[in-house]
């Protein structure tokens, strides 16, 4: 694929891939998941105040920098190089993503927050039956005088305990797997009635099973129209799975890195692996997979604005080839290293980690495939 980088975005990569080489190497990253909080304040505030890239993926209307999703790919590679555990996902690509499409009447003001970086999302979306079925919802928001209350139980809120506020999706209306009746609302996470229980995950992050119990939401907390927001959900889960397979670049590629300069040093029988032609074959096998995965990520996020059923279909063509590439690269990477691949000390255990994480993130290969040839027999019909 024939792709170039503007000026604006060569400089937005090289601003956080030195600010990260600066002050996130390995070392420092096991710090930052080893401590209380789980993530660094400071650095977050440097990456809206000295840095300037939480707004570099909106308009300058909003005041941003006038990018879109090429700016968030560009900057999610640069963090999957260094693991970068503060929510940028959840903050920006998500929760800028509910506030630009969806007319959302305080949006500007969200995200002025984002930009400043005193504002911090998660998304409260999943829920312990609905797997990737994002309608599955037993959720509720029922109104009353003065907006909503709201109950139910959210599962696996990724960036939940840094967040000031939640997106949460809920049923205003119809069954729990319908089509229709599913809202979405922005929530204050420090309103009475909410409930969290924060755990550290696998790959370093942090989570939180989130309950609300009777909680009482103004009416202007909804996003978009009541009963509505399936669309919308879609949209957005779509842009930030482009935005993971960004990540998942920066991940494979230092899988693949990090395991040929292993390959090099290490040595058996007096000579270094790398020497060894069965090895060879399979790291060029690595870096293919690496390859094709950034040309399926950088087309899918191209095509992220076009008609819902084209950016769809590149998005699911996308997350499969993620998917595979993920599995192979990082199982590989874990076995040439050897025992030694698993140890905490060595930075390619915790890349594989999330790599694996990735793997099923907004959905597994296997949903993918379904999804796109669905999308291709709809098409055809």
């Amino acid at each position: 694929m024939d792709f170039n980088f503007t000026e604006e975005q060569s400089m937005v990569r090289d601003t956080v891939a030195s600010f990260l080489q600066d002050k996130y190497d390995f070392e420092t990253r096991r710090k930052i998941v080893a401590s209380d909080s789980g993530w660094r304040a400071d650095y977050w505030k440097a990456f809206a105040e000295e840095l300037g890239i939480l707004g570099a993926s909106f308009s300058e209307d909003l005041g941003g920098l006038g990018g879109g999703a090429i700016d968030n790919m560009i900057i999610m590679e640069e963090f999957g190089k260094a693991l970068v555990i503060e929510p940028y996902l959840g903050t920006v690509v998500i929760g800028g993503g509910f506030m630009k499409h969806s007319g959302y009447a305080g949006a500007a003001s969200v995200i002025e927050g984002i930009i400043g970086g005193s504002t911090t999302i998660a998304f409260a979306y999943a829920e312990p039956q609905s797997r990737y079925t994002w309608r599955d919802l037993k959720t509720t928001a029922k109104k009353d005088s003065s907006g909503y209350i709201l109950n139910g139980h959210k599962a696996v809120v990724v960036g939940a305990p840094f967040a000031s506020h939640l997106i949460v999706t809920a049923r205003t209306g119809g069954a729990q797997r319908d089509t229709g009746g599913v809202s979405v609302f922005l929530v204050d996470k420090s309103l009475p009635g909410i409930v969290t229980r924060d755990y550290p995950t696998v790959d370093g992050g942090r989570a939180s099973e989130v309950y609300f119990e009777n909680v009482s939401i103004p009416a202007d907390a909804l996003i978009g129209g009541e009963g509505e927001g399936l669309p919308l959900v879609d949209k957005v889960i779509d842009e930030a799975t482009a935005a993971v397979g960004a990540e998942a670049v920066g991940v494979l590629r230092k899988l693949h890195e990090n395991t040929l300069d292993y390959a090099k040093q290490r040595k058996q029988f007096g000579t270094a692996i790398a020497n060894f032609q069965v090895l060879q074959h399979r790291m060029v096998d690595m870096f293919i997979n690496v390859e094709q995965a950034v040309s399926m990520t950088y087309m899918a996020n191209i095509k992220i604005d076009e008609d819902a059923a084209t950016r769809a279909k590149a998005i699911s063509s996308m997350k499969v080839q993620i998917g595979r590439a993920c599995k192979f690269v990082g199982q590989n990477a874990i076995q040439i290293h050897g025992g030694m691949g698993m140890t905490d000390e060595l930075a390619i255990g915790h890349y594989f980690k999330r790599a694996s994480i990735i793997e099923g993130l907004f959905g597994s290969v296997d949903h993918h495939l379904k999804r796109y040839e669905s999308l291709s027999f709809d098409a055809a019909a």
